[in-house]
């Protein structure tokens, strides 16, 4: 069998209808911010992807201002005023996290102007948070308690049923690459309303929100993954997806008793199942898999290149040999039933010399 991609999570494949987008892109010379005729076609390329995208964020087009992707997009945070604090739940995405600088979000001060950062659906563990709702005019999330809410959905968008228009929150990040489209390009919502320091200066593009010439080529190709991402959810692909994800981990769990699924009887993403199998590190079980074929991971792959303890296992309760053991297998639309059969069967034969060796 040749290799199998098993790490939608980190990135899914580009998608056809992302590519043609994008190849048609490169023969438009113009450039978005130019009058004349070159530049209005450039300009139309990126208001259809705008449309294109909002569409499966479920907003309004002018909701969208174009990032280089939902890091960047993040930065947002960086930009608040001083006093205005960030609280971030502690399963955040390091987009986010890095923006909270107190030991303990429950012990954030309270004030006008805080700021809730949250993941709708977790990039680890694919569990699906609930969202915080608006009580008397502020989010409430467990002890804390914030004026404006932001959410990372970058995992479900084209993966799970959402609007940013229902959801409630004031922003939201996301990336093209998660679903389908081309790395380095992404966008943070912002609702109608709602005003913001810019993330970059100069020209005033995307509407003042973000200066510098447009990526064309990217957004053609984001636009056009996310229609065909949001194509697929509707059509019930994940629902497929699903069941592959049962096929794996029964067959996991039928060939080692010792292993934990994570967030097992929470909601999940369909295609995430993050497992644990104490005292056998993650890397090497990425490792083992790589070699025979197989592209895992454990964790999240927005560090470097780098394997670290996950911070969100460790709040989720599992100690650190727990989650130093975890691996995620995140699987997609391209995804068959052999390959999640042959991957099974790959680890199971490797698990079984990790026991020879740890007996």
């Amino acid at each position: 069998m040749s290799r199998v991609y098993l790490d939608y999570n980190a990135t899914a494949p580009l998608r056809p209808e992302a590519r043609d987008a994008m190849v048609a892109a490169m023969d438009v010379v113009g450039n978005p911010s130019s009058v004349h005729a070159e530049g209005r076609a450039a300009k139309g390329l990126v208001e259809k992807a705008r449309s294109q995208v909002a569409a499966a964020v479920g907003c309004k087009p002018q909701e969208v201002v174009f990032t280089s992707g939902a890091t960047e997009a993040a930065r947002i945070l960086a930009a608040r005023p001083k006093g205005c604090d960030v609280m971030v739940q502690d399963t955040a995405h390091d987009a986010l996290w890095s923006y909270f600088d107190l030991s303990n979000a429950t012990e954030c001060p309270q004030g006008p102007g805080h700021t809730l950062a949250m993941g709708l659906a977790n990039s680890e563990t694919g569990v699906i948070t609930q969202v915080a709702e608006k009580v008397d005019g502020q989010y409430e999330y467990g002890q804390l308690r914030a004026d404006w809410l932001l959410l990372d959905v970058t995992q479900a968008i084209g993966r799970m049923p959402f609007a940013f228009s229902w959801s409630g929150a004031d922003l939201a990040i996301c990336s093209a690459h998660k679903l389908g489209g081309p790395k380095g390009v992404g966008a943070l919502i912002l609702r109608e309303g709602v005003d913001i320091t810019s993330l970059a200066r100069g020209g005033g593009q995307e509407m003042g929100r973000r200066s510098g010439t447009e990526n064309v080529i990217g957004i053609a190709g984001f636009g056009a993954a996310a229609e065909a991402a949001q194509r697929d959810l509707e059509a019930g692909v994940w629902d497929r997806v699903k069941k592959l994800r049962k096929i794996l981990e029964k067959a996991i769990e039928e060939s080692s008793s010792q292993t934990i699924f994570v967030g097992k009887d929470a909601e999940r993403l369909p295609n995430t199942s993050c497992f644990i199998t104490p005292g056998w590190k993650g890397e090497t079980q990425v490792m083992a898999m790589d070699l025979a074929g197989f592209a895992i991971s454990a964790g999240s792959a927005c560090s470097s290149g780098k394997v670290k303890s996950s911070r969100v296992l460790a709040a989720m309760g599992f100690d650190e040999v727990e989650a130093a053991s975890a691996i995620r297998v995140s699987l997609g639309p391209q995804t068959t039933e052999d390959e999640v059969r042959a991957f099974a069967a790959a680890w199971t034969s490797a698990y079984e010399k990790f026991r020879a060796r740890s007996a």
